[in-house]
């Protein structure tokens, strides 16, 4: 089970990508410790694709993933929304227990697929 993307969130990433000129320009997103509720996510741009890393197509779009991240966000879905807050990307994760009001930060349920691994 990988990451998807929504309708709004390719349309934006297309957008930024293309203000970047820079046709070996993805997206990276990954989970490191911290944040107000144990882990937080991170969203780079960056031009290298490791070989371990899980690649996710959505017409223009690349988004990368590293395997320890993959395990926290396996089946999880990127949106981009625009709203009371601002405008951000969200990660709707069927493996949060719980979030912060942030939404940038989550504690990982239990029963889910997340590794026993640390982020570092």
């Amino acid at each position: 089970m990988s990451v998807t993307l929504t309708e709004n969130a390719v349309q934006k990433l297309s957008t930024l990508f293309a203000e970047e000129n820079n046709p070996n320009l993805k997206l990276r997103i990954f989970v490191s410790g911290g944040g107000c509720s144990g882990f937080q996510y991170g969203f780079t741009f960056d031009e290298n694709q490791e070989e371990n890393d899980s690649v996710v197509e959505e017409g223009p779009v690349k988004v990368l993933v590293d395997p320890m991240s993959l395990g926290h966000l396996a089946g999880s879905q990127v949106d981009y929304v625009e709203d009371l807050n601002g405008a951000q990307f969200v990660i709707k994760n069927p493996n949060a227990a719980s979030t912060c009001g942030c939404g940038q930060s989550f504690t990982p349920n239990a029963a889910g697929g997340c590794s026993n691994e640390t982020p570092s």
